[in-house]
């Protein structure tokens, strides 16, 4: 079964939610970049972090927007009502759709003539009998921006997303170790990718966004790769506060860190990741160790393994070692 199918049986219908609901009210806030957001991929030793997550948590602001109409909407028209912002199993883009605030593109995102692809979404659940709108039109086209621009090809087909593939997927949702064959294709990305919605030529109509707490914070527009290696736990938490970031937890950000850390070809950040071999995180040893036999000459990383290796008692961190150490995993 593929992804989408699992994705749909998870996702549920309104009334499956909320068996009173008679309308669902869709509203999309911009969040459109003021810059070009895969521009930073170049700057090799810099972090990309995907729009959405530079500024303060979409869910928190979005969510207090739609409790006050909300609390509008009941004092005008009375019922009941529910609000969610990606906060349960509501199929937000179809409804979206729907509603017509745009139509789902080739990379199953929300496109919208007027703000392109830069549009979180909302919704109020509602007892009230209300006016239906008209559906968006699909209007990709014979277009395949969105396609062709995924590094690590996560579209078996238009509309349909691999979230195995998908950088988003694993630099935020998923636990474990980043498997070996995304690691390199996943570049300075360490929280989301936005390459398939920046690459939609329907971005040319669209604004900038102007909601202040959704702005890039400047310090996560281009953070130092260095510096992030060395965040602990409490220094996580602050310099991610009130982010979406900061759901991902420490471990697994500075795993992505690591990542990056390895394609940078910058043999300086070795010892960063050199640093972080005695980390209390399995998952932060193992990708020390990959980014490390990125940028040290064999003969150095043999050296290094040989200091650590045996004392490792984590059998993924041994099994990094091992991959590492063979012939054809250093580059450097």
């Amino acid at each position: 079964m593929d992804w989408l199918a699992v994705n749909a049986r998870r996702r549920a219908d309104p009334q499956v939610l909320w068996p009173q609901v008679r309308s669902v009210i869709m509203l999309g806030v911009n969040y459109g970049p003021d810059r070009d957001p895969r521009a930073i991929l170049t700057q090799r030793e810099r972090a990309a972090i995907s729009v959405y997550a530079q500024g303060d948590d979409y869910h928190d602001v979005i969510k207090t927007r739609l409790k006050a109409l909300a609390r509008w909407l009941i004092a005008q028209a009375g019922g009941d009502v529910k609000v969610f912002v990606d906060t349960a199993a509501v199929m937000e883009k179809p409804l979206a759709a729907r509603a017509g605030i745009g139509w789902q593109g080739k990379h199953t995102n929300l496109v919208s003539r007027e703000f392109g692809s830069w549009l979180f979404l909302g919704s109020i659940f509602t007892t009230l009998e209300l006016p239906r709108d008209e559906a968006g039109d699909d209007i990709c086209g014979s277009c395949r921006a969105c396609l062709d621009s995924c590094p690590t090809s996560a579209f078996p087909a238009p509309y349909k997303l691999d979230a195995r593939r998908c950088i988003s997927y694993l630099t935020i949702e998923h636990k474990g170790a980043i498997p070996l064959e995304f690691r390199a294709a996943i570049g300075n990305r360490i929280y989301g990718c936005d390459d398939c919605l920046a690459a939609c030529p329907w971005n040319k109509f669209a604004q900038a966004g102007r909601e202040a707490k959704l702005a890039a914070r400047e310090m996560l527009r281009a953070p130092e790769l260095a510096e992030l290696a060395r965040l602990d736990d409490a220094q996580f938490r602050a310099l991610f506060a009130k982010t979406a970031v900061k759901r991902t937890g420490r471990d697994r950000f500075v795993r992505n860190v690591l990542i990056a850390i390895g394609n940078s070809g910058e043999s300086e950040l070795a010892r960063e990741a050199a640093a972080r071999l005695d980390d209390r995180s399995p998952l932060v040893r193992g990708a020390a160790i990959w980014a490390l036999s990125r940028l040290m000459n064999r003969e150095a990383f043999d050296a290094l393994a040989a200091a650590h290796e045996k004392s490792e008692r984590d059998a993924s961190v041994r099994e990094e070692w091992a991959a590492a150490r063979q012939p054809e995993a250093a580059i450097g």
